[in-house]
């Protein structure tokens, strides 16, 4: 699956969620994340600007591969995603394999969806809790992406393709 979002920063959640219920958007998930990203040793996973993320989801547990496409204005990764049975089991298996964990964060995602368009609203716990909560917008394509992010109230300037590094590096102190 081809996932094509952006991310719009510094938002007033409570705001944007009356202007997307008026859109008529269905919130659709409404719980907490942890996530643990991995590599091997030599870093040639990032290296190559791809992902290898394991993910608890509320009750779901979650492994995927995104791999990078470059692209200017919208972040775009090619995803392999399947839902696994156990987190530590998982995180046990990818050290057998000799991957390590690069990364780890938890944060609590608030998703809508309408039209096939999702939104999520993320704020990090703990460690990353000085980054402000954003919303990622994620559609079929950046001309969608931009035409809901205009019917709430944001351009297209507002609309960055950051990682989720390049986000924590931006307001890092």
């Amino acid at each position: 699956m081809r996932e094509i979002e952006v991310k719009v920063l510094e938002v007033d959640r409570k705001s944007v969620e009356a202007k997307l219920r008026k859109l008529g958007a269905k919130k659709v998930f409404d719980d907490d994340i942890e996530a643990i990203f991995f590599d091997f040793k030599d870093g040639s996973i990032r290296n190559a600007k791809n992902t290898l993320r394991l993910r608890r989801e509320g009750k779901k547990v979650k492994i995927a591969f995104k791999k990078f496409l470059p692209h200017e204005k919208v972040k775009v990764r090619e995803e392999v995603e399947v839902e696994v049975s156990d987190f530590d089991e998982m995180k046990r298996i990818l050290g057998f394999l000799g991957l390590m964990p690069k990364l780890s964060m938890k944060k609590h995602r608030i998703s809508y969806k309408v039209d096939g368009v999702l939104f999520e609203f993320d704020k990090y716990f703990r460690k990353y809790d000085y980054v402000p909560e954003f919303m990622e917008i994620e559609a079929k394509d950046a001309k969608t992406i931009y035409k809901y992010a205009e019917k709430i109230g944001f351009r297209r300037e507002d609309c960055k393709p950051l990682g989720g590094n390049a986000l924590i590096k931006k307001y890092k102190k």
